[in-house]
């Protein structure tokens, strides 16, 4: 069902309720331009994919305080889930059951957005939260104009190292300000795997999913992969520049047995264990890990934060795909949703987020808060890299989630494991790729 259909029965369906709330209340109400009821309690459910329990305390806390602040405003908090959370969605918008308010990441917003499900932001947010956030944060939740996601956390991708390991090797340890370049690392992984022995690596890649991983570190290097054209088609290059990421793991794993095969299929919890044990120096993981090794690692274990490898003139430069608070179309109570996503995302609210879940807050304020930049446990590493992430590359790319599954999982796994060749993968991620996106683009 396209957009103009959607909205179309969405205005018939307000108006029947209008005419029903007449009926009902008679002519003496002089109207209620927030679409409550004169007199009763609006509801707004809140479906949040808040999982870890830190997190999820900060969010129900959050809708405590509203609610206990807001009689006539409540909020209900409902549990989502990260891996199920695009198809139930798709589900409850076809089916008129969505969420008000609804939680999700911006690189699953795009289908959403063009189908007409979400509601353009721009009208009814306050102007308070638009500066807060940056042009760059805003761009990945942006569709054609309109904007319909708040970016509100965000996750860089570093290097957690063991601490001891690394510091009794002598290699130079990187700094947000002076940090490796890839060929750096790529020399500096092979010593380090020497130093260690047999049967251990200087790198453990978790490649469970290995597209978000390598579009997003490949803009270091000046990686796009996605280009679009001044009549808006997107296709598909493979340059240089994107060859740098994919090509480093491809060698690391098969030319300089620097880094373990055996993970390539791993999540980044399964490494987990070989870092803790000394098998593995260091593993590029999602920021929010660092709360894994705290509660898993054992005593005595020293670890480290660490940038990931930068590249030329994109320096340190890094997608990323935000996590979003978005409002259904379908919703009546859009206002008085919006006013909830604005109380819930003030700086200090933002902060109490971002703490819950390990990461970092989009907003300006939010990170210039002290508890965001101390050295204890990585804080002030990510911090310093929050003004290099940039929205993935495949942000706003209608098909992007076909091609991802059913074309560079595949042949990035086939790469990287030694199965294909550079060539091979280009001719796959271009060519198939370019086949996928043309049936969304016609």
């Amino acid at each position: 069902m396209n957009g103009r259909s959607r909205t179309s029965r969405t205005r018939k369906a307000s108006a029947a309720a209008a005419v029903l709330a007449l009926l009902l209340g008679g002519c003496s109400g002089d109207g209620d331009t927030d679409g409550a009821a004169r007199g009763g309690r609006i509801t707004l459910r809140f479906q949040s994919l808040a999982w870890q329990d830190e997190s999820v305390r900060a969010n129900k806390e959050l809708v405590d305080e509203w609610n206990a602040a807001h009689p006539d405003i409540r909020v209900e908090y409902v549990q989502g889930s990260w891996g199920s959370v695009h198809d139930q969605l798709l589900t409850s918008f076809e089916g008129d059951e969505a969420p008000d308010i609804i939680h999700d990441a911006s690189d699953d917003l795009a289908d959403f957005a063009y189908g007409g499900y979400l509601a353009d932001l721009g009208p009814l947010l306050p102007e308070r939260l638009k500066r807060d956030i940056p042009r760059r944060s805003w761009d990945t939740a942006t569709f054609g104009g309109g904007v319909y996601g708040v970016p509100f956390l965000q996750e860089p991708r570093v290097l957690i190292a063991n601490k001891k390991l690394l510091e009794g090797s002598g290699v130079r340890i990187p700094t947000p300000e002076a940090p490796w370049t890839w060929p750096e690392f790529r020399r500096i992984s092979a010593e380090l795997t020497e130093r260690m022995g047999p049967g251990k690596y200087a790198v453990a890649w978790p490649l469970k999913d290995p597209v978000s991983a390598t579009l997003n570190l490949g803009l270091s290097a000046g990686g796009r992969l996605f280009h679009r054209d001044a009549d808006g088609k997107v296709t598909i290059r493979f340059t240089e520049g994107d060859a740098v990421v994919p090509g480093t793991i491809h060698d690391q794993v098969n030319t300089d047995g620097s880094a373990s095969g055996a993970t390539l299929g791993m999540g980044g919890s399964d490494t987990l264990p070989g870092l803790f044990g000394g098998k593995y120096a260091m593993v590029p993981l999602g920021f929010s890990y660092r709360q894994q090794i705290i509660q898993q690692a054992p005593e005595g274990f020293e670890w480290t934060v660490l940038p990931a490898p930068a590249g030329g003139a994109d320096g340190l430069a890094q997608g990323v795909s935000p996590q979003t608070l978005s409002i259904a179309e379908d919703s009546p109570y859009k206002k008085e949703a919006a006013r909830f996503v604005d109380f819930l995302l003030r700086p200090p609210n933002m902060v109490r987020l971002a703490h819950g879940d390990w990461m970092l807050p989009t907003g300006t304020e939010a990170l210039k808060d002290p508890s965001l930049r101390v050295a204890r446990d990585g804080w002030a590493t990510g911090a310093a890299l929050a003004r290099e992430l940039r929205p993935a590359p495949a942000q706003s790319v209608r098909g992007y989630p076909e091609w991802k599954d059913k074309v560079a999982t595949p042949a990035l796994q086939e790469y990287y494991s030694g199965a294909i060749g550079r060539a091979e993968l280009e001719k796959r991620l271009v060519e198939d790729g370019n086949r996928v996106l043309a049936r969304y683009q016609r």
